[in-house]
């Protein structure tokens, strides 16, 4: 989508090629450090303004025009971030480079994901060419292209606007993954859709043709246990339906498709790592739209679980969807299910931009996700399945409602209803995020992005044993 380098080419092994040589500081070694600097760098860091706090940078003159290094300064030399060198990745001159001294670790992971970039609608693609960074133990360079090569496709889909990334063109990026390998691959629709899967039928229907409602499931690898699966919300784009949202509620709707996103991303990663899964991959993409066969308000919904559910606001129309997907994941037996969905705006009060609400029926799996978060610099937060908030979404009339009257506890009841689509015996996990950056940081820029999905991958590479 995008002219994009291939991040396995931003990372390379050292074979004592040329390079420019990046010296890592923090504010601890920085004044021993420049003891032993010779009086131009001294003087070169004096004009530049140079100080050691995070993200700092200088050129560093050398004896000749092409022997000039670099200088950065981060919060711990000895335990480098993956962000640590994202910033010289976006702001450096093309050309190659290397650590003064020590392996780049984690930071060669924000080194890649700092020159992404999404130019697919520009005139004017002049890019700067690539940084390349050197390490003498390339062995693991293929494990972080593929999280780079994964972040990069959630960014690339959630960035695209809805009129190139509707519901079929989610079926092509479902498709392509898939023939890439070797998958089955399906699609439910029409006829079949309503009849199997009517809240997803319910929901997409108001779109036009080319953006008719459908189910895309993927299945992958090896025929016995374990199984898991990985669910995405693919709202393509959300006006709210009759409960129309105001305008600068459907500025940011594009993005309403990056559960879906997140989980092929997902998806991919593992067949691409060749984890010991049997796995189940399924994204209901939709558009929700507004004509005259809209779903209404107070419209009553039967599910693919059988559950009725009462339409208590048709701008809560992700975990309709997400429950009949739910309920056709747990159809397989899987003992893990895993989904993600741009879910609720009460999760974004609560915690902001940057943190995914997660939500498991497991305490030990919670536990796990939150130290794979932490050691890869993905960050998530577990919210509560508090059990007395079922009320908030009771009905009169059906099985339960899609939205409760009151404004309390949103993503715990966005939480709450979709866990009655999941089977009692499977373990499973929420992500609520919002797939999004709305400011700019090293290696993370303003837009699409992913946020949770590393946590996710780390995870199951520890729990499957890879």
């Amino acid at each position: 989508m995008t002219s994009l380098p291939d991040p396995a080419d931003l990372v390379r092994p050292d074979n004592g090629q040329a390079a420019h040589l990046i010296h890592v500081i923090d504010a601890k070694s920085h004044e021993t450090w420049l003891a032993g600097q010779p009086g131009r760098v001294r003087a070169a860091l004096a004009a530049q303004g140079f100080k050691p706090t995070g993200y700092a940078y200088a050129i560093l003159p050398g004896e000749d025009d092409e022997d000039w290094s670099v200088v950065t300064a981060v919060a711990d030399r000895a335990a480098l971030s993956s962000w640590c060198l994202a910033k010289l990745a976006e702001v450096l001159p093309e050309g190659t480079y290397r650590l003064g001294e020590g392996e780049p670790g984690r930071a060669a992971l924000g080194w890649m994901l700092g020159q992404y970039r999404f130019d697919r609608y520009k005139s004017d693609t002049k890019a700067k060419g690539a940084r390349v960074l050197l390490t003498a133990r390339p062995a693991g360079i293929d494990a972080v292209a593929s999280e780079a090569r994964a972040t990069f496709l959630v960014r690339d889909m959630v960035n695209t606007p809805t009129a190139d990334m509707g519901p079929g063109d989610i079926e092509a990026a479902a498709e392509q993954i898939a023939k890439r390998h070797g998958a089955a691959f399906s699609v439910t629709r029409g006829d079949a859709l309503e009849t199997g899967y009517p809240m997803i039928h319910a929901v997409g229907r108001a779109a036009d043709r080319a953006n008719a409602p459908r189910l895309i499931e993927i299945v992958w690898g090896r025929e016995d246990p374990p199984r898991i699966a990985i669910v995405g919300k693919g709202v393509c784009f959300d006006s709210g339906g009759l409960d129309i949202k105001p305008a600068s509620g459907m500025r940011l709707m594009k993005k309403d498709m990056g559960g879906a996103a997140h989980a092929l991303a997902l998806a991919d990663l593992v067949m691409t790592r060749n984890l010991p899964v049997r796995l189940h991959c399924l994204v209901p993409a939709v558009e929700n739209a507004i004509s005259g066969n809209a779903f209404r308000p107070g419209d009553i919904l039967k599910s693919r679980k059988g559950l009725s559910v009462e339409i208590g606001n048709t701008d809560a129309e992700g975990r309709l969807i997400l429950g009949d997907a739910l309920t056709r994941a747990g159809e397989e037996t899987p003992e893990l299910i895993i989904d993600f969905a741009t879910l609720t705006g009460a999760a974004r009060v609560a915690l902001g931009p940057d943190l995914p609400a997660t939500f498991a029926n497991d305490d030990a799996v919670a536990q796990a996700l939150e130290k794979a978060g932490t050691a890869v610099d993905d960050p998530i937060w577990r919210l509560p399945l508090w059990q007395p908030y079922h009320e908030l979404f009771k009905s009169d009339v059906a099985d339960l409602n899609n939205s409760g009257e009151s404004g309390f506890a949103g993503a715990i009841t966005a939480g709450l209803f979709l866990e009655k689509f999941v089977p009692a015996e499977a373990k499973w996990v929420h992500f609520d995020t919002f797939a999004w950056r709305p400011t700019a940081r090293p290696g993370r820029p303003k837009g699409g992005d992913a946020l949770g999905l590393r946590a996710a991958y780390t995870f199951l590479s520890e729990r499957y044993g890879v």
